[in-house]
């Protein structure tokens, strides 16, 4: 039977790896990357906005068609579905 090596330790990371490298902030300057993180916010307002406003035209052109329905064609959309009383 082959015998195995124990007690022998492998350093497999070269000591290059054991340093930090710069990081993309140390690199930049605070102002620029202060003027990136207000240009992401800012986009991010923005995307907002245009959903919020999305969703409120879509309520808004549901109700206009609903406004606009014949007695028949909301008697066939909701049917049975009010009260009984």
């Amino acid at each position: 039977m082959a015998k195995k090596k124990v007690g022998q330790k492998q350093s497999a990371q070269p000591k290059l790896a054991q340093e930090k490298a710069p990081t993309l902030q140390d690199q930049l300057g605070g102002d620029v990357l202060a003027k990136l993180k207000a240009t992401k916010q800012a986009l991010v307002d923005k995307e907002q906005a245009a959903e919020d406003e999305r969703l409120a035209k879509l309520v808004f052109e549901r109700k206009q068609r609903e406004k606009n329905m014949s007695f028949e064609e909301l008697l066939e959309q909701y049917g049975d579905k009010g009260s009984k009383f």
